[in-house]
């Protein structure tokens, strides 16, 4: 058979070891490569496991068609607490919702039960004017002044990432766009997520929590999936990096960087 041999890797990420596997285009000839993780720099690892992969195998790198990444970054931010300073933006009189949840009682024979502390505190979750109903009716109109003063606050105390989650904006959601452009405007540093963006759905707790966790380790994963490609390209490997995501699914790089938390 003709044409260029091409060849996969997959990578999953771990506590302590990064492995590797490298299988040829017929599944006939697979590769296997183990590296010591390296906490500081994940990508470090990834890159010194793919070189120690390729030199086994005597692959060239530029033979590397498809990237398969699986990693806990996300997950280990969260659990850890080691995620961005993040803020939250919402419609007025809807500050604690993460604290208001579902109502649920977890454990109603416990009274000492003891909830996690939510990943934004309370004081840094702001509220804006706008309002939109259920069906999708405009009532108030966020101002673009008082969405510039509270970027240029929340900038002020050294926030790196905002979520902004407004009432039924998975109805119509022009008020969060509009809020995203103009934060986007005054604090481009910052990382913004939307709630419509990233779950739009039913429900204010689940898009204003899932927006929130976007929200708290879409730096870090953009930080790491950065290093990560500058180090493949350096080695030469110009594969389609794909990764993996909670679901068991796979998605591009673009796509992670946008909802990171989808890695979780």
């Amino acid at each position: 058979m003709g044409g260029t041999p091409s060849w996969r890797v997959g990578i999953d990420v771990g506590g302590t070891f990064t492995d590797l596997c490298l299988v040829d285009a017929t599944g006939r000839r697979i590769i296997l490569a183990k590296v010591l993780t390296t906490p500081r720099d994940l990508a470090r690892g990834v890159i010194s496991g793919l070189e120690r992969a390729l030199a086994a195998g005597g692959v060239p790198a530029s033979m590397v068609t498809h990237i398969i990444h699986g990693t806990t970054v996300a997950t280990n931010a969260i659990i850890e607490r080691k995620g961005a300073r993040t803020a939250l933006i919402t419609t007025r009189g809807f500050r604690d919702v993460l604290e208001i949840g579902r109502e649920f009682r977890y454990d109603t024979d416990d009274p000492y039960i003891v909830f996690p502390e939510p990943l934004v505190p309370r004081w840094l979750r702001r509220e804006v004017t706008e309002r939109v109903t259920a069906s999708g009716e405009v009532l108030a109109e966020p101002d673009s002044g008082e969405i510039a003063a509270l970027a240029r606050e929340l900038l002020d105390v050294g926030v790196e990432s905002v979520a902004i989650a407004f009432l039924h904006a998975y109805a119509d959601h022009r008020h969060e766009r509009a809020a995203a452009v103009r934060f986007a405007e005054i604090a481009p540093a910052v990382s913004v997520s939307t709630s419509a963006e990233v779950a739009r759905q039913e429900r204010e707790f689940e898009r204003t929590s899932t927006c929130v966790l976007n929200a708290y380790v879409k730096p870090l994963v953009n930080r790491y999936l950065g290093r990560l490609e500058s180090g493949l390209s350096n080695v030469g490997a110009g594969g389609r990096l794909m990764i993996k995501m909670s679901s068991g699914g796979m998605a591009d790089v673009s796509t992670e960087r946008a909802v990171a938390v989808r890695l979780v």
